[in-house]
């Protein structure tokens, strides 16, 4: 298969069971819902290094928020179902609770798992907190110098997919840098999903394990690195020169395929020899993502019963 002259290659990307959150910041202006959400996710590409890994899903206008001020949603995703209180507890505690005009809401209200956030966060109030049930939810108003910091009791998590992928094998560094930013611009605002990379890119693409290690769970892609094709098994075809990474993660599969799909088809462009994806031959999650199927149209991703958990994450 190819798409405007650039191969898809028939293989697939493995991705792997997360928890996920979705948090909807509000405040008085698009300023200030930026500067909260842009420290929420700040240090959360990967849950290799930074234990969660959150973006901006998409920006939400007055009439699509509780409050009827600007917002953003934010997912957050963490490996364990234990980590994310935790994660949203200390996130949501430092850098929304801390700028200037916001509230912050649940964006799961119908996740059957509640975790206790303005539950725990209440208590910076000192006592003087006080809470109002409002439709049957809770919400807690803290004092803080500039007037009441409020948000919503309990947030809900779910089960989500961490680790959807694709890669752009182009001639150029150029090249994969424009099939990128294309790929990135196509899913933006896509509902469901997140690119956690800085910009949406990777460029540090892993593979499980590492070669000189045993206590490394991750270390750099040899196969696709070009400037270790002489040195290595390399997965390169002739004229590739540069190797970008995108990765999705999202609320549930069909997210996942319908964002790979407009980010591939973006992608493809001059300059890109092959679209490809990374896998681990079915040992790292359930859910594998083949791109000649997505870019078919068919059924977007397939669940394998017997696949066992990940042991570690890819990029």
């Amino acid at each position: 298969m190819n798409v405007r002259g650039v191969l898809i290659e028939d293989t697939f990307a493995e991705a792997f069971t997360v928890r996920a959150a979705r948090i909807i910041i509000t405040g008085a202006s698009a300023r200030w819902v930026s500067a909260a959400a842009l420290k929420l996710t700040g240090f959360a590409t990967s849950v290799i290094g930074c234990k969660v890994e959150a973006a901006i899903e998409r920006e939400l206008g007055s009439s699509d928020t509780p409050d009827g001020r600007p917002g953003v949603s934010v997912l957050m995703m963490t490996m364990g179902k234990d980590d994310l209180p935790k994660r949203l507890i200390e996130r949501i505690g430092q850098t929304v609770l801390t700028c200037p005009t916001t509230a912050c809401y649940d964006g799961l209200p119908d996740a059957p798992d509640r975790i206790g956030v303005g539950s725990s966060l209440r208590y910076f109030g000192d006592g003087f907190q006080m809470s109002k049930v409002i439709g049957g939810e809770r919400f807690w108003r803290i004092p803080v110098m500039e007037g009441e910091f409020l948000v919503q009791e309990k947030f809900g998590m779910q089960k989500a997919v961490g680790g959807g992928n694709f890669l752009m094998l182009a001639r150029s560094d150029g090249a994969a840098l424009a099939a990128a930013e294309a790929a990135v611009d196509a899913m933006h605002g896509m509902p469901g999903v997140i690119l956690p990379f800085p910009g949406g890119v990777v460029r540090s693409g892993s593979k499980v394990g590492a070669r000189r290690s045993k206590t490394m769970i991750a270390s750099t892609n040899d196969a696709y690195c070009p400037t270790l094709r002489a040195v290595t098994q390399t997965a390169l075809p002739e004229g590739v020169n540069s190797v970008l990474e995108i990765v999705i993660n999202g609320l549930d599969a069909p997210a996942i395929s319908r964002a790979m799909r407009a980010g591939i088809d973006a992608a493809c462009r001059e300059g890109v020899v092959a679209i490809s994806a990374g896998n681990y031959g079915g040992k790292l999650g359930p859910y594998h993502f083949h791109l000649r199927a997505i870019m078919g149209g068919e059924a977007p991703a397939a669940e394998s019963p017997a696949a066992s958990s990940p042991s570690a994450p890819a990029s």
